[in-house]
């Protein structure tokens, strides 16, 4: 069984996007990295059918959501960080779990 490009995607989304916001200093450079990615791991994400790719995008949109009330408690690295770490393990149980119908 392969891993899923999309679990490593979630990842570079999350962790590139926060990266690209914090150190460029503009938020919406950010979004449009955390964006992209999404838009690339739904487009991924439908071939399993559109309950699976709404899950697994709200997942990574609450994600992102998540980080900030997060960082405030355990930092804003550490915060990326778990949340990207979750993301991701649900990405991949889901995509491992639910086969691809091309």
């Amino acid at each position: 069984m392969a891993l899923d490009p999309t679990v490593p995607a979630v990842a570079v989304g999350l962790v590139g996007g926060y990266a690209a916001a914090r150190y460029t200093g503009r938020r919406e450079l950010g979004g449009m990295v955390l964006a992209a990615v999404g838009a690339y791991c739904t487009n991924e994400w439908r071939s399993r059918g559109p309950a699976v790719a709404a899950g697994l995008l709200g997942t990574y949109l609450v994600a992102f959501g998540a980080s900030h009330p997060l960082a405030k408690k355990i930092g804003a690295w550490p915060s990326v960080f778990t949340v990207t770490a979750a993301t991701s393990a649900a990405t991949l149980a889901v995509t491992s779990a639910v086969p691809a119908s091309r």
